[in-house]
């Protein structure tokens, strides 16, 4: 059976098609690269012949603006339709793609419309990139997805490579059945692993032997000290693009954990000769006609660098800038793109080769290695189906790593998903305007997070064990007299009083005999009790014992350790209910601040239950308490643009002052955070509240009229990073549009701040 595609389909593309024409669910776990996208692209087929509707969700923004052009050029733009943050098209087609969020947000039923509009005749769920799960900030998007998804959807899971894709479909099963599993290690371009020796650089040495053991001819890269460190052995780059070209592995993806390496790369190969007198002229003109529909960026300091067919790709520059690189890549003019990690996220920029710089990267807890599942990612990029037999991955060598943790990784396995399930005010407040407080726990004890728990919880399962065997152990002691443990405590406590008798004895003695006096009668007495306790003691057989102090020592252990096991049991009783426990928590902040009531949302808890934002509760504060009031758009901009944008680590700061309407806003605004910091901290929650005015005054110059070139001109700071956070001021504004309960005067200020922003590069995806 063809399915309906002109080539044959592999083994595992064909079980995960006649499962979905068997109307059941699939995950399907394979390899970067070995073409998950077909079983997508059946199930679209089977949608538009039996005329009902399919979702196709993505991680990332410009992933579904790409599948949207991508299903548009092959479906025809009339059937499809797409839903971001800031977009919607054609929603009622037959195919919409669409992030993941506004998914979970459709399946919520607040102000998008109510679920069974929302999903009328929609009959299949993709969720591509779902191995996403275990993103920090944003992995609980995607269990909300699966738990709250109605169970006549077929859900289509596309996931990359990890170690518990069989725990993930019998945690689907537990909450959407029926699903069932398609499982691959299969490539269909196998990958061939090369290293790069400073002490060898006119060659790329094999990484491991035929047999799969590290290649001994790899030699270590020698520490530097001091700061006379040779450059040439600092950057390589030169030598192993050069290989590259020499060796016929173009074009490539050069992965480097820095921005500024990124560029600093680009221009240290630009004069290496890479592409054809030819293949410039076709550049130029593609660009020539980029820039007739893009003309910001005629002054793009890259520009020079694309006709020499090297580009570099980050989050730093503008997204338009971006696309252009993407398309010239796409067309195999560019032949290395210096890219960081977020490349990999499945882009499609297709590579013969892939180069990763260094296994190890600088987070904001310092360095680590890189994870099985990262190196996976990356390397996986290279190899394009239908143009190369083989993909080529190179691993530059550095100090910091020794060729045999590099062999390591690559042997590695993929690494598990782990739940990232949170939940926050908006998912407490919307369970509760539709569920009791039991239903809602139900739903969330259906998380992967809780089905998963014994995983997570692995660790203190295993200190917990590690202790009751020591206990057992101490507890086995045999006594060859036949006693018990209580009958050494008996003899422990009796021991103990004894001396502490015989001391007050020899104390009194003294004292009378110091004081010429006879000793009483009492005291007599006592003493006398005294000497009987040692004659007790004395016929116990623990008084002569040898092993007497080894046998004490342990009961004292024991006790010890007891202590630490219940410790230990409270802990794991705690974290067993972590995520109902932390519902509970942000139950407990709204109650005290009044948008809940009765376990149902009040009216500005219904407000609440509509913002998307890192801290909900904070927002509504912001929005209810006047502070913004009197506010112009480009002041109204400058003020949600500090309380949307996260701390920044940087050194720079912006040298424009902030207006004073602003300044005064954010000062009632830190009063605010810190009445919602008290009531976070009497109640056990963590979110975050910001008040960052690093980008405000830029806003405010760009929604009064200023000019792209001059508000660059006043930081030191990527591009891109300006655009992101414009963009993410206008969802925030957005937002101010559609929920409920907010005054007209601030929706109106918002709109017209929206529409100022909105202007080239910020409109540009």
């Amino acid at each position: 059976m063809s399915y309906g595609f002109p080539f044959e389909l592999d083994d595992f593309q064909k079980e995960a098609c006649e499962i979905i024409n068997n109307g059941e669910s699939v995950v399907v776990c394979a390899p970067t690269g070995a073409g998950k996208t077909v079983i997508a692209q059946h199930a679209i087929h089977r949608a538009l012949e039996d005329n009902v509707r399919i979702f196709y969700t993505t991680p990332l923004k410009a992933l579904s603006n790409q599948k949207y052009n991508d299903f548009g050029n092959k479906y025809g733009y009339e059937k499809v339709g797409l839903l971001t943050g800031d977009t919607s098209i054609n929603r009622s087609a037959q195919i919409v793609v669409m992030t993941t969020e506004v998914f979970r947000n459709m399946l919520y039923g607040t102000n998008l419309g109510s679920v069974a509009d929302n999903l009328k005749d929609v009959r299949y769920v993709v969720l591509d990139e779902v191995h996403y799960m275990n993103d920090e900030d944003r992995g609980t998007v995607w269990e909300e997805s699966i738990i709250y998804c109605p169970t006549n959807v077929q859900l289509i899971a596309l996931s990359a490579t990890v170690a518990n894709c069989d725990q993930l479909t019998e945690w689907i099963n537990s909450v959407h059945p029926t699903c069932k599993l398609v499982n691959t290690d299969f490539r269909p371009v196998p990958l061939r692993f090369y290293y790069y020796d400073s002490s060898q650089p006119y060659k790329l040495l094999p990484l491991l032997t035929p047999s799969g053991a590290l290649n001994n001819k790899i030699k270590p890269e020698p520490k530097q000290w001091g700061r006379n460190k040779n450059k040439k052995t600092q950057s390589p780059v030169r030598n192993v693009v050069r290989n590259l070209a020499e060796q016929d592995m173009l074009p490539a993806i050069y992965f480097t954990f820095s921005r500024k390496k990124c560029d600093e790369q680009m221009e240290k190969c630009a004069n290496l000769c890479l592409v054809t007198k030819e293949e410039q002229a076709k550049i130029q003109q593609i660009v020539d006609e980029y820039l007739a529909d893009n003309y910001y960026l005629a002054k793009n300091k890259h520009l020079e660098y694309l006709l020499c067919g090297v580009a570099s790709h980050h989050a730093g520059l503008l997204p338009g800038w971006k696309v252009l690189v993407e398309k010239l890549f796409q067309e195999g003019l560019i032949k290395v793109v210096f890219a960081t990690e977020t490349l990999a996220a499945g882009i499609n920029m297709p590579a013969r080769s892939t180069v990763i710089s260094a296994i190890s990267k600088r987070t904001d807890s310092g360095h680590r290695m890189l994870t099985a599942s990262e190196f996976l990612q990356m390397s996986g990029r290279a190899g394009r189906r239908g143009m190369d037999e083989i993909g080529y991955v190179t691993i530059v060598g550095t100090p910091h790593q020794s060729p045999q943790d590099v062999a390591d990784l690559v042997l590695s396995g993929a690494n598990a998903l782990e739940s990232r399930f949170s939940p926050r005010y908006s998912m407490v407040l919307n369970l509760l305007q539709r569920f009791n407080l039991d239903e809602a726990k139900q739903l969330i004890l259906k998380s992967f997070g809780y089905f998963s728990s014994n995983t997570r919880l692995a660790p203190l399962l295993a200190q917990r064990d590690a202790l009751k065997a020591e206990i057992d152990e101490m507890n086995a002691f045999k006594c060859y007299c036949g006693l018990t443990n209580k009958d050494l405590i008996n003899y422990i406590v009796l021991k103990n009083q004894f001396v502490a008798n015989r001391q007050t004895c020899k104390t009194v003695r003294k004292q009378e005999k110091h004081k010429n006096r006879p000793l009483p009668a009492d005291f007599l007495a006592f003493e006398q009790t005294t000497k009987d306790m040692l004659h007790r003691m004395q016929e116990c057989n623990c008084d002569q014992c040898k092993l007497y102090k080894k046998h004490a020592k342990n009961l004292e252990i024991v006790e010890r350790y007891s202590a630490r096991l219940r410790k230990l049991e409270k802990e794991i009783e705690i974290q067993k209910d972590y995520f109902w426990n932390n519902f509970l928590n942000h139950r407990s902040a709204l109650i005290e601040m009044g948008y809940l009531k009765d376990d149902y949302p009040t009216e500005r808890g219904v407000t609440v239950s509509q913002i998307r934002a890192e801290n909900e509760l904070y927002y509504a504060e912001i929005f209810f308490s006047n502070v913004l009031e009197g506010l112009s758009p480009a002041e109204l901009a400058s003020v949600i643009c500090s309380v949307a944008t996260e701390e920044m680590r940087m050194d720079n700061y912006a040298q424009i002052p902030l207006s004073p309407n602003v300044r005064k806003t954010l000062n009632l605004i830190r009063n605010i955070r810190k009445k919602v910091d008290r009531v976070q901290k009497n109640n056990n929650v963590e979110e975050p509240m910001y008040i960052n005015s690093f980008f405000a005054p830029l806003i405010e110059m760009w929604v009064n009229g200023a000019e792209w070139d001059s508000l660059i001109e006043e930081v030191d700071i990527g591009e891109g990073d300006i655009v992101r956070v414009f963009k993410r001021t206008v969802d925030v504004l957005r937002q101010l549009c559609t929920i409920d309960n907010i005054p007209d005067w601030l929706v109106f200020t918002a709109r017209e701040a929206i529409d100022n922003i909105q202007r080239e590069p910020i409109n540009i995806d």
